[in-house]
């Protein structure tokens, strides 16, 4: 035999593929229905409509077993009316038979053992009925009942096409719950996250502006009455201012823990000398009263990144850095390193080391270090940071202990795009 060509090409929807072989070209069919994401219902009316018109049947219904395994539910009919039938039981009839054997059935109405069932569908002209089991992975998941107003013969390969569609069809089923499932917990998440939103306006509003009022309610009452309190009442009234600070700094720091979450990724090319640059001048008074010192390298780079975001981190981190450095610290220095495929920018000094069984913990909601005791801070500082560096998907670490000072390092990564 004298071979003219090395390979035959044909392409995926050329009707020749189904000229060959009917039920190859039924089941490319199916599939390429059931990879459509549809909800339940339509998929199963859609099959249904194939399945009637592939093998020339009158009528079909589609039952799914419901959570207890006891009943079996109408989800789809064609060609003959629900007649009080849009739920049975698995013991009874040929539909629960076929369920509870997983097996294939076909038979002539006239054989029925329910013989008020055989003369229903007698009536409606039907004179053969097939039942076919949804099975995936080895799990009955409902039954497809079809019907004929004529005698027909099934060969076998039409009985195995019907069960692998049965089977194709189960799975469809599984996929589109799985499909309706991620849904709701996508809607559960947006509704989590608006009641965050909401959560962050009234703790900004409802909060803060009577914190606000009190703090300025007490500060004139010191002022213009310091007169008339005793030293009692004029610690009271410090109290009490310092206490509305703490719940203003506190709702700050919450709204802006909120924020590094919830706001949009706005990207861009960001100048880390100008970052630091910015950082240096917001605590310049506080470095030059303490006389701290303050290093960073020369040639930092561009990168991409959110830029209020970026400084956010900074900002928290040298802020840890004064709060928790103790009397000793006199140096806060910047370091930066290139990786392969992050930046890593890391804030050291050389006050307290930390005492740390779990670094982990550090970055959870309100944890703070034992050597934080005394220090006024909210616990959000360093779980802002984290959070920060995972939507840049980075992280954040406190470094190996040494027997000074404490050094936190931060990664961002580079492959970030304006596409997230």
């Amino acid at each position: 035999m004298r071979v003219e060509r090395q390979y035959i090409s044909v392409k995926l929807g050329d009707p020749r593929l189904g000229e060959g072989n009917r039920a190859m070209s039924n089941l490319l069919e199916l599939s390429s229905f059931l990879s459509l994401s549809l909800p339940l219902g339509d998929v199963l009316e859609g099959v249904l409509t194939k399945v009637l018109s592939w093998f020339g049947l009158d009528a079909g219904r589609i039952y799914l077993m419901d959570a207890t395994g006891e009943f079996l539910d109408l989800f789809a009919c064609r060609g003959v009316e629900a007649g009080g039938l849009e739920r049975v039981k698995i013991s009874e009839g040929f539909t629960g038979k076929a369920a509870r054997t997983a097996s294939f059935i076909a038979q002539h109405v006239s054989d029925l053992e329910d013989p008020s069932r055989a003369a229903f569908l007698e009536s409606k002209g039907f004179r053969i009925i097939l039942c076919v089991p949804l099975i995936a992975m080895g799990q009955v998941l409902g039954v497809m009942n079809l019907a004929s107003n004529r005698e027909m013969e099934l060969d076998t390969s039409e009985m195995d096409l019907l069960i692998v569609i049965g089977n194709q069809l189960a799975v469809a089923v599984n996929n589109a719950r799985l499909y309706e499932a991620l849904g709701a917990k996508v809607a559960e998440l947006k509704r989590q996250k608006e009641a965050i939103e909401f959560f962050a306006f009234s703790v900004s509003h409802d909060l803060k502006s009577p914190a606000i009022g009190i703090h300025g309610l007490t500060s004139r009452l010191k002022k213009g009455y310091s007169g008339c309190l005793d030293e009692k009442g004029r610690q009271y009234c410090d109290q009490i201012l310092k206490g509305a600070e703490q719940v203003v700094r506190l709702v700050d720091r919450i709204n802006a823990y909120i924020m590094s979450r919830e706001s949009t990724l706005r990207l861009e090319d960001v100048k880390m000398k100008e970052v630091m640059e910015t950082i240096r001048n917001e605590f310049a008074d506080v470095l030059t009263q303490r006389k701290i010192g303050w290093d960073e390298p020369d040639g930092l780079p561009s990168i991409l990144g959110d830029k209020i975001l970026l400084l956010r981190i900074f900002r928290n981190l040298v802020d840890n850095a004064l709060k928790y450095g103790g009397e000793g610290l006199g140096r806060i220095g910047i370091s930066y390193r290139e990786e392969t495929d992050r930046h890593v920018f890391s804030v050291s000094d050389d006050g307290v080391a930390l005492k740390v069984q779990d670094p982990e913990r550090l970055f959870q909601l309100f944890r703070r270090d034992e050597s934080s005791r005394g220090v006024e801070g909210t616990g959000l500082g360093l779980a802002t940071v984290k959070e920060i560096a995972e939507r840049h998907h980075g992280s954040v670490w406190l470094e190996p202990k040494v027997s000074k000072g404490t050094t936190f390092s931060v990664a961002i990564a580079k492959n970030l795009s304006n596409a997230q």
